[in-house]
């Protein structure tokens, strides 16, 4: 979180979505759309992220293979709707995101998943959503690039959420390197975004979450991205994807944390559109 101040781009639209009860706006942005033949890949961010935090890491992936790109932020997030202070998000919030949201995202943004299914290219929780959705659509999907993913809940994670929460409470807003002052360049509203995604991951309920079982369903490739200096997870994770995937390829980096996208962009950037080339 020690990015410098970014502004959501002018080109970012908005679509409305529908997920449970509720009709959602949600900011998106495309990335050389103009390329009609080429592979689309869409972008789903972590647990704090958005649009403006992914920063030009779509634009240098889609160029370096001449691949379309789609961003967009998941309710709650950067300047899409913010959650409501009261609503609590559920367990099952990722497979919500993955059957309701990001369904109905894409048919808004006119993307036609039955003969153009997209590339999946996710950060964390937005990496978990993506191999949920490739488990439940998939003829939907053409591959999922998966950074950093979760498929089960670690004490490590735990442990790491809970500092960050400590981080949180302790600054004040007139401290501009604390982290609520950071969340608030990329979202409108920070502590709806914060504690959306904090809540939920500290719910004594959440320890059970587990889509181990989902995995056997993916059909299409899967590349996975893990870096061994990651503070929110362990080769567990991907380890396990290996076992449950038939066609899961892993790309384990040093020195990287939780963020290969940053930690180790050129190297993510290569293997990604290497992946691609083979299984297009």
């Amino acid at each position: 979180m020690d990015d410098p101040v970014v502004n959501v781009p002018a080109k970012a639209s908005h679509a409305r979505v529908v997920v449970g009860a509720r009709e959602y706006s949600l900011e998106h942005e495309w990335h050389s759309r103009e390329r009609t033949a080429s592979p689309l890949l869409v972008f789903l961010h972590e647990g704090l992220g958005s649009v403006a935090m992914w920063r030009d890491w779509p634009q240098k992936l889609c160029d370096a293979g001449r691949f379309r790109g789609l961003v967009y932020s998941r309710p709650g997030y950067g300047r899409s709707t913010p959650r409501p202070r009261a609503e609590k998000w559920p367990v099952d919030f990722m497979h919500l995101q993955a059957r309701e949201a990001l369904p109905g995202f894409l048919h808004a943004a006119a993307v036609e998943t039955a003969s153009d299914p997209p590339w999946l290219v996710g950060h964390s929780d937005g990496a978990s959503i993506a191999l949920i959705y490739a488990a439940t659509f998939p003829d939907r999907v053409a591959g999922v690039v998966a950074l950093a993913p979760h498929v089960f809940v670690e004490d490590l994670s735990i442990k790491s959420i809970e500092l960050t929460r400590q981080a949180y409470l302790a600054t004040t807003d007139t401290q501009e390197s604390n982290l609520r002052v950071k969340l608030a360049r990329y979202h409108d509203d920070p502590d709806s975004a914060f504690w959306g995604w904090n809540d939920i991951w500290l719910d004594p309920a959440f320890r059970s979450w587990n889509i181990e079982a989902m995995l056997p369903a993916i059909t299409k490739p899967v590349l996975v991205v893990q870096g061994e200096d990651d503070e929110y997870g362990t080769m567990a994770q991907v380890e396990s994807i290996a076992r449950h995937v038939p066609r899961a390829q892993l790309l384990k980096l040093a020195p990287c944390g939780h963020s290969p996208q940053r930690d180790q962009s050129h190297r993510v950037i290569k293997a990604t559109v290497d992946f691609i080339a083979t299984h297009t």
